[in-house]
């Protein structure tokens, strides 16, 4: 019988590249970035929910779509359904399927993600929001004030919009802090916490662990292997190459962005300003302080510091 495992992250956190590394386990040769499954391989892609309900969801209101997608990810978790137009992110027969979803409750009560019948467990995958700001800004194609202003706003969501149709179901994010605190504070499903700066010091022992969680024995030579295939440069080289679907797309006169930006973990300090540093540490405080996020003392100082980290960021998603 196979396991589900949702990829939970606030945007921009390293969720991509956690699917890039699991897709290059047990591979020869790096696996192309744009073979990762793209409909099949997030819980908020419309595909998925217009194949089991049989009907588009374009005919229905977000509320409406979000009372159904419970029903759907049962489905999904009991049902060994095969998309001939693309396969799953999967090992054996463990899934993982990525989500920008926090986790929320529809007014019936019911866990929008399904609960335990959705899935065994949850990988969360945190970072830094001093770090998280500036990678959203180029992602939106948005200031990173606005950004900020983004992440602070409990009620923020993508794909909301009410005037068109956006290409995926609608995902209420909750904010930054909101959005880790949902997947915590939830006693639906066990969780496993990953941090992307973790990630960055032990990639390959931070995937044997998160691997071992659901249940995947992964020997250390296979995990270094899979953390050298997902490399930022050779991120980096197949979408200068090739381009990546999932990039930024064109907004308001700006061409298209790239999805491997700086390539630092720790890049706040040159990106931000004083202020901005001090909004996102007042607004997110509880949480950083949760998740081991230490505030800038002083930030003149942390500004002129070099980043903690200067391995080369992979990635975020």
């Amino acid at each position: 019988m196979r396991k589900t495992y949702w990829l939970a992250s606030y945007p921009k956190s390293g969720n991509t590249w956690f699917r890039l590394l699991v897709a290059n386990l047990r591979r020869d040769t790096p696996v192309d970035i744009n073979d990762i499954p793209e409909r099949s391989g997030i819980a908020s892609a419309r595909g998925a929910f217009d194949s089991i309900m049989m009907f588009p969801s374009a005919l229905l209101t977000h509320e409406e779509c979000d009372r159904l997608r419970p029903m759907v990810y049962e489905v999904l978790a009991e049902d060994d359904l095969e998309d001939p137009d693309e396969v799953e992110t999967k090992i054996g027969h463990t899934r993982f399927v990525k989500t920008h979803d926090s986790y929320s409750y529809n007014p019936d009560g019911s866990a929008l993600m399904a609960g335990a019948k959705g899935a065994d467990g949850v990988i969360l995958i945190v970072r830094d929001p001093r770090d998280v700001a500036p990678s959203l800004a180029n992602h939106n194609r948005t200031s990173i004030d606005e950004a900020i202003a983004f992440m602070a706003d409990a009620a923020s969501n993508f794909c909301g919009h009410r005037d068109r149709q956006p290409n995926q179901l609608r995902q209420q994010l909750m904010g930054w802090s909101g959005f880790a605190e949902s997947w915590l504070s939830q006693v639906d499903i066990p969780v496993h916490l990953v941090r992307y700066e973790d990630m960055h010091a032990d990639t390959s022992g931070v995937l044997g662990g998160a691997l071992a969680f659901a249940g995947i024995d992964a020997a250390p030579d296979e995990t270094v292997r899979a953390a050298g295939f997902a490399e930022f440069g050779e991120l980096k080289k197949q979408e200068e190459e090739r381009g990546f679907r999932e990039a930024p797309r064109p907004k308001m006169g700006k061409g298209p962005g790239s999805f491997f930006r700086r390539g630092v973990s720790g890049g706040w300090r040159d990106e931000l300003d004083l202020d901005q540093i001090a909004r996102i540490e007042r607004d997110h405080a509880p949480m950083m302080a949760r998740l081991g996020y230490a505030p800038a003392e002083n930030a003149a100082v942390a500004k002129s510091a070099p980043p903690t980290q200067d391995r080369i960021e992979r990635m975020t998603g």
